[in-house]
């Protein structure tokens, strides 16, 4: 098979999938929230007390911004998966029987991965230039201040990402925790490294300083005030400020940022081929340590006729507790031991470090590091191919998805269970239930999100955008009330996630009938 054709093969397996229209419903509505009406409650760019009039080098910029920060931060839970796939469907063992190289293996991953990326950018691209005419009539459309923008902003970084997300894959082979952990940690060192005040481009993976260095250097150009040295990105609902409006006249494309934008490029291919080296070629074979085993010795009983009178009778028990303690255990048991370590540690800080610091910071990364039993919450049994004995189990509803939903609120509970007796222990009733609260929206955006789109991709995407949000401070993302404590806050999330767990379970009946 040639390599036209292992691309080809595998991005349209993937673009016809029912997971991806969601994807491209999501990109769409990204794409339509990057550039906010005039009468809209939020922000998405300004450049201190400025913001650019919608002429086509403003939308075409601020969009390939957002469009690079957003789908670097989401695309790789998209991607991260591919060779996972080959393993499982056994095609990789068939690959691996074939002349095609390690490096040229991956690369073919790499492009595919980097085709689904740009699908996603694409999308967003045409929405905005629609936003254009239907917000910036008053000036001339200019394609190139459109092309430009996304071909040097997130173009480059997609390719980025694609190749991260095949290297660690190869690294961490079949352990998806650990990508998702590790990559969740590098984006967090890229744009904390990210924000400088100087308005230089920098170290730029994602591009985002080389649109908006041209902004803050012509905001400065025409204010005689105190000089803006960076601008505020990402999504600010309410309390919106008056800004005042500027003609952004686009960005300068000299030979020295054209030449960094594809440095980014070079280096995603020099690790695929560095870790092409080591990669394993589907020979997952588990070296297991030869142990010497005592031979068993059976005692030959004598045939006797066997007398079932005798025998004590089976009682039938519809219990919930049984099913509970079954799925409370296949979540603890998931994944690595040495995960477990690096959990005690997590909960071992929500002890002792400060109160603040461990709601609002130490919980969610915790908690995101649980990630991948989660997204398998509701999912597992259509993934192991036994939802067929599982939904005729004896009252599904009730018994079997209330045992699975209770499990997952019930280690969200107990990782957080130190947060909560320190809030208790301090009288603030308010800031102990908002743990309590955030694991059941946890599990009810986990049930939802694996029944709608049947598989886990969705709800790690979800997961890692809320828990990056949370991160950095973005009070509209609290699910856990680690910004707000007040009554009326924590009586909104309630009600959300009442809405999220009654929903998974008509869509779960649903999804009954369907059988």
């Amino acid at each position: 098979m040639t390599f036209f054709n292992q691309v080809k093969y595998d991005y349209l397996q993937r673009i016809r999938s029912y997971r991806f229209l969601i994807i491209m419903a999501v990109s769409l509505a990204l794409g339509f929230l990057f550039i906010p009406a005039a009468d809209a409650t939020y922000e998405t760019v300004t450049v201190g007390t400025y913001k650019g009039v919608y002429n086509s080098a403003w939308i075409g910029v601020v969009s390939a911004v957002m469009a690079s920060t957003f789908v670097s931060l989401l695309g790789f839970y998209v991607i991260n998966s591919n060779l996972s796939k080959d393993i499982d469907s056994k095609v990789g063992q068939i690959i691996a029987t074939t002349r095609v190289s390690n490096f040229g293996y991956l690369f073919s991953k790499v492009t595919s991965n980097f085709l689904v990326l740009s699908t996603m950018i694409a999308v967003m691209l045409g929405m905005n230039v629609g936003l254009f005419f239907l917000y910036g009539s008053e000036f001339s459309f200019e394609p190139l201040q459109f092309i430009l923008p996304y071909l040097f902003i997130p173009i480059p970084a997609m390719f980025l990402v694609a190749n991260l997300a095949v290297v660690l894959e190869v690294i961490f082979k079949q352990k998806s925790t650990l990508q998702n952990v590790f990559y969740f940690l590098l984006i967090a060192i890229a744009f904390a490294q990210n924000v400088k005040t100087d308005g230089s481009k920098g170290i730029d993976p994602f591009g985002t300083r080389l649109g908006t260095a041209d902004m803050i250097s012509q905001v400065n150009d025409l204010s005689d005030e105190e000089k803006v040295s960076q601008l505020n990105i990402g999504f600010r609902l309410g309390n919106k400020q008056e800004t005042k409006p500027f003609v952004f006249e686009g960005i300068s494309l000299s030979l020295v940022n054209v030449a960094g934008r594809f440095i980014w490029m070079i280096a995603g291919v020099l690790l695929t081929f560095a870790v092409s080296r080591s990669f394993h070629r589907f020979d997952l074979k588990e070296h297991l340590k030869r142990k010497k085993q005592k031979k068993a010795v059976l005692d030959v009983l004598p045939i006797a006729n066997l007398d079932l009178s005798v025998l004590p009778k089976a009682d039938t028990s519809y219990s919930l507790w049984p099913l509970l303690k079954t799925e409370f255990l296949l979540l603890i048991r998931q994944g690595s031991r040495w995960l477990w370590m690096l959990n005690l540690v997590g909960i071992a800080l929500l002890a002792f470090l400060d109160l603040k610091v461990a709601h609002t910071i130490i919980l969610p990364i915790l908690w995101f590091l649980q990630v991948s039993r989660w997204s398998q919450l509701t999912t597992k049994e259509q993934f192991y191919n036994v939802h067929q004995f599982t939904f005729a189990a004896y009252k599904p509803i009730s018994r079997v998805y209330a045992s699975q939903l209770i499990a997952g609120i019930a280690l969200g509970i107990l990782i957080a269970l130190p947060l909560v007796l320190r809030h208790l222990t301090a009288g603030d009733l308010n800031q102990a239930i908002g743990p309590i609260l955030g694991s059941v929206f946890i599990v009810g955006l986990s049930a939802i999100s694996g029944i709608i789109s049947q598989g886990k991709k969705l709800f790690e995407i979800l997961f890692f955008f809320l828990s990056y949000g949370n991160v950095n401070g973005i009070p509209f993302l609290d699910y856990f009330a680690g910004m707000h404590s007040s009554l009326d806050y924590l009586g909104s999330l309630l009600m959300v996630c009442t809405a999220l767990i009654g929903l998974s379970i008509i869509s779960r009946k649903k999804q009954l009938r369907s059988l």
